[in-house]
């Protein structure tokens, strides 16, 4: 197979990559020669009819030791259209070559053992990345940090169960551990473990970073929620208008503070009466929003606030009750006064917002799961907890199954076992030439 492995031309560079069995003709028949094992060389590269295609770095890459697992070849071509799509014309017609589709290589490098699952949806989201924490989060995933964490708990487990059948399956030897503390050993290793595996689920899912952070602005009426989201967009995203209950759902829109991913709403003005029923709607949507907001901000009087664990309760429209002695002292209880209008505020609020982002992500060097790897490690964990002092807790045979299912949960995060219905899902979400 073969395909486009750099941005689509024009560009400086056009990488075409060849990847299988076929690769070392098809470099040979191309280049007139197979160069030197991993060392560039330039070559005039021709098609079967011997009219040339363009003068290129070539590389030789022998498998299994090779991204794909598999003999791959690289062709680096200068990037125009003509030239990449005369080239990829000449691999075409070649016997047994063919176009690959999308994320095949990355499949074939799965398949072959180059990767484990874990660190292929790293990759994937690495590809996707559009944040510096989306980069950090995704680039951890895949140069195997979770996969190196699962083959740490696996090797416990493996050691555990060899506890286990050591004691089932040969007790008269004298060098065997017996009775009851086997299972004691078992007990307390699984508990360790299990608490271990606890404290990663606590982590914050991956999802939080990949989406973004929900925000969500929120207050009664004319508040200023609107020219505040606004002015964080930094273009004309809601209608401001003195007319009460103007905004009647719900307005998102994607930012980044600070390289974190974060989703903003504006909402409609919460309040109990004189809401037609439209707007009605738009106040339970609000509502809704804001039970669900991982940051809330609130425009509004401070014991109005709802109940939330991150909230920021913000004096806003500064710019119209500075003097106003009743309004400057209900703004001495809120967090900070604000004025989108002006400004003033607005950096105070990017710096409580960010530093309350933070709270919600990963610390430096931590990996945070996604939904399929936090379902997984859950079902460990359940496996390893057993009651002290159950029936359980002293038979060898069910602490050795509990194990073994353990054993099979964790398996499913590197793609050992039981990922085949979701793997097309996945690298169908590759670019063609990954």
């Amino acid at each position: 197979m073969f395909a486009l492995s750099s941005g689509m031309p024009p560009a400086a560079i056009g990488v075409v990559r060849i990847s299988g069995p076929q690769a070392r003709d098809a470099l040979t028949m191309l280049a007139g020669r197979l160069p030197a094992a991993r060392q560039a060389s330039l070559a005039d590269l021709r098609d079967s009819a011997g009219a040339a295609l363009d003068r290129a770095l070539i590389l030789w890459f022998p498998g299994p030791a090779t991204a794909t697992g598999e003999d791959l070849a690289e062709l680096h071509l200068h990037g125009g259209r003509a030239v990449v799509a005369a080239v990829e014309a000449a691999l075409g017609a070649m016997p047994g070559l063919r176009p690959a589709i999308a994320g095949e290589f990355t499949r074939r490098a799965f398949d072959n053992g180059r990767i484990d699952l874990a660190e292929a949806e790293g990759l994937a989201d690495l590809l996707a990345a559009e944040t510096e924490s989306q980069r950090v989060q995704a680039l951890g995933h895949a140069s195997g940090h979770v996969s190196r964490a699962v083959a740490g708990w696996q090797e416990r487990l493996l050691g555990l169960m060899a506890g286990a059948e050591a004691e089932l399956n040969f007790a008269d030897e004298d060098d065997v551990e017996t009775g009851d503390a086997v299972a004691r050993r078992l007990m307390s290793g699984m508990a360790e473990l299990s608490a271990e595996l606890g404290a990663w689920l606590a982590r914050p899912a991956a999802e939080v970073i990949a989406e973004g952070l929900s925000v969500v602005i929120a207050g009664p009426p004319n508040a200023g929620k609107s020219t505040l989201i606004n002015a964080l967009a930094q273009r004309e995203l809601a209608i401001v208008s003195p007319v009460a209950g103007t905004t009647r759902d719900v307005i998102e829109t994607p930012l980044a503070l600070d390289g974190i991913a974060m989703r903003f709403s504006d909402t409609a003005g919460l309040r109990g009466e004189g809401a037609d029923v439209i707007e009605a709607i738009g106040i339970d949507r609000a509502k809704a929003a804001v039970a669900g907001a991982d940051i809330l901000l609130w425009l509004g009087a401070p014991k109005d606030a709802p109940a939330h664990p991150r909230c920021i309760v913000i004096a806003a429209q500064a710019d119209r009750w500075h003097g106003d002695a009743a309004a400057e002292a209900e703004a001495a209880h809120c967090d900070l006064a604000l004025s989108a209008a002006t400004g003033e505020g607005m950096d105070k609020l990017h710096k409580y917002i960010v530093e309350m982002a933070r709270t919600l992500l990963p610390r430096e060097g931590e990996a945070a799961l996604r939904q399929r790897q936090r379902a997984a490690l859950a079902e460990a964990k359940q496996w390893l907890e057993v009651e002290t002092g159950s029936r359980e807790a002293s038979d060898l045979i069910l602490l050795a199954e509990r194990l073994r299912l353990a054993a099979t949960a964790l398996d499913r995060i590197t793609g050992r076992a039981g990922v085949e219905e979701m793997l097309d899902a996945l690298f169908g979400r590759f670019c063609i030439g990954k």
